[in-house]
């Protein structure tokens, strides 16, 4: 047998192992579900099972990463003016000077806060978040 035809057949024999491999598993599978659908208990997650030692846990989602914007105010411009703009120009937002900034988590408010100057690099400093009941009182009006 030529080395090019060798390779050819190990190949497939590879690829029919693993189709076999799948129909064994998905027959296994198959076999399984009836038992695990009757079986299925589903669990209260409200208050956690404190005397098992399992607790409704957020560490799995700190990782996840949201975007943060600081409102300073808003304005709308017409297309003409926008494109007259240039360097040095001045737009004037709806926001008042000394007025708290709006502090936004992916699009939904939940602070407020001011401006301050640290090291030369600009931040905020929150002076009221909002409360959840307050945001959701927000997103149903």
């Amino acid at each position: 047998m030529s080395e090019e035809n060798a390779s050819q057949t190990t190949a497939e024999d590879g690829w029919g192992a693993a189709m076999a491999e799948q129909e064994q598993t998905e027959a296994e599978a198959a076999a399984m579900a009836p038992k695990a659908a009757s079986a299925t208990v589903f669990k209260d997650f409200s208050g956690g099972d404190l005397k098992t030692g399992t607790h409704n846990d957020i560490d799995f989602i700190l990782d996840i990463p949201v975007q943060l914007t600081v409102e300073l105010g808003r304005t709308k411009i017409a297309i003409k003016n926008l494109l007259q703009l240039a360097q040095g120009s001045v737009v004037e937002l709806d926001g008042l000077a000394g007025e708290p900034m709006d502090v936004l988590v992916n699009g939904c408010l939940i602070a407020q806060g001011e401006v301050v100057v640290v090291n030369d690099k600009f931040g905020i400093r929150l002076t009221d978040i909002i409360t959840p009941s307050e945001r959701i009182r927000k997103l149903n009006r």
